[in-house]
């Protein structure tokens, strides 16, 4: 599809801004695949086809705005080395391609930035300062050092070679598939919706945007609708998590946006768990922003085309083991008992053998004899066991009542349910 630019484009980037980068970035990012999604859209009514960006060389689409705005610069400014600041995807992606084109580059992160993010853009040959909490505290450092440095500042998502470069991501997405209703885009400072909007309302001026924030960090969501809703806290999604939106992204979203939707952790967590157990694939907390917005209201989206923007797939292997075991709870396929009981010889193999008979796997044993809340001659014991869901584990609640031993669900936090 060829890009149509609207008469007296009052934003900071245009049609033929998107068209160039994509030529220029050619041959140097992966065109990623726009692939189904049958068992999402099952889990959502929609039809759905996902933006593989998380299979860049650094698994996030921050490497097209990156080599955009890298091979922009002029030869006096290569020479002088680059500077960004960012929360782990913008930093591996110009420090990756800074050393492809030999740029100096220096990359300035919050101290906070997950570990695996700030190794592997040490990786690839960028100086990594570690400052402040937050991106806006990186922010004040890097230009600091860019000013006394006399680095090249290349912001993560307010500029305007940067924004053109993500939005080559809709072009692709709608050259691929022009009958897309619906875009669904992850926001943090809104470089990759503003390009992205610009690209997709050009190409198809009656396809929808859906902007995307944590419910932690609704910066351009107050931003937007006048709102003042705190911002701040510990997000999954920690890549969109910017409590400034960018100065030139701002009006593209106002205009082009016709809706911006919050997303608590747990939907977050539950997307992450559906891309790698139904997509088979990775994905970042920012990166299943979109799917969790389907998750909230999949109604909404019942019945219609819907494009997700995967945009990134940097999750520490621990923490997608520990999303995955918490969604397992969430759907009772994980469950924990506290039996109370007379304590006797046989008693652990009795209570093996009935759950062994209702099919239920034991993954942990907890023997306790010494508790205050219990006779003297009692014994409490907390039983973890793996089923096969809800109703599974009501029946094998069902069967342990029965046989005497007054059981108790006990909650993920690990505290006994009251009245169970």
């Amino acid at each position: 599809m060829t890009l149509q630019a609207k008469p007296n484009e009052p934003f900071a980037i245009t049609p033929e801004d998107i068209e160039a980068a994509a030529r220029r970035i050619e041959g140097h990012v992966l065109r990623t695949p726009l692939v189904p999604a049958p068992r999402l859209s099952e889990l959502t009514g929609a039809t759905i086809l996902v933006k593989h960006e998380n299979m860049q060389a650094t698994a996030s689409f921050k490497e097209r705005g990156a080599v955009n705005k890298l091979l922009s610069l002029d030869e006096d400014e290569t020479a002088r080395g680059v500077i960004a600041m960012s929360a782990g995807n913008h930093a591996q992606a110009v420090a990756y391609h800074a050393r492809r084109f030999g740029i100096p580059a220096t990359i300035v992160m919050p101290e906070t930035t997950p570990l695996v993010k700030v190794e592997n853009t040490r990786s690839h040959g960028a100086r990594v300062v570690l400052y402040g909490e937050t991106l806006y505290e990186s922010a004040q450092k890097a230009r600091e050092l860019a000013n006394a440095e006399g680095l090249v500042f290349v912001h993560p998502y307010d500029d305007p070679a940067v924004m053109a470069g993500q939005g080559t991501i809709a072009q692709e997405m709608l050259d691929d598939d022009p009958d897309l209703d619906v875009l669904i885009i992850p926001l943090g400072g809104g470089g990759l919706m503003a390009g992205n909007a610009v690209a997709a309302k050009a190409l198809k001026p009656e396809i929808e945007l859906i902007g995307v924030e944590a419910a932690l960090y609704p910066s351009f969501y107050n931003a937007v609708n006048a709102e003042d809703l705190a911002i701040g806290g510990a997000t999954l999604a920690e890549g969109i998590a910017v409590k400034t939106v960018g100065v030139q992204t701002l009006p593209i979203v106002s205009s082009l946006v016709s809706d911006i939707v919050l997303v608590g952790e747990d939907l977050i967590e539950r997307a992450v768990n559906a891309y790698a157990c139904l997509q088979h694939t990775l994905a970042e907390g920012a990166g299943a922003a979109g799917l969790a917005a389907m998750l909230k209201e999949p109604q909404r989206y019942a019945g219609r085309k819907v494009g997700l923007v995967l945009c990134g797939g940097n999750i520490d292997t621990r923490l997608l083991a520990a999303i995955m075991v918490r969604e397992l709870e969430r759907e009772d396929r994980i469950v924990a008992f506290r039996l109370t009981t007379s304590d006797r010889p046989g008693l652990l193999g009795k209570v093996a053998s009935l759950l062994g008979d209702q099919g239920a796997n034991i993954l942990e044993v907890s023997h306790g004899r010494l508790f205050l809340d219990v006779p003297a001659k009692g014994v409490s014991l907390d039983v973890t066991v793996e089923t096969r869901g809800a109703a599974h584990s009501q029946a094998i609640e069902a069967m342990l009542r029965a046989n005497g031993f007054a059981p108790h669900r006990v909650l993920p936090r690990g505290l006994a349910e009251p009245g169970r």
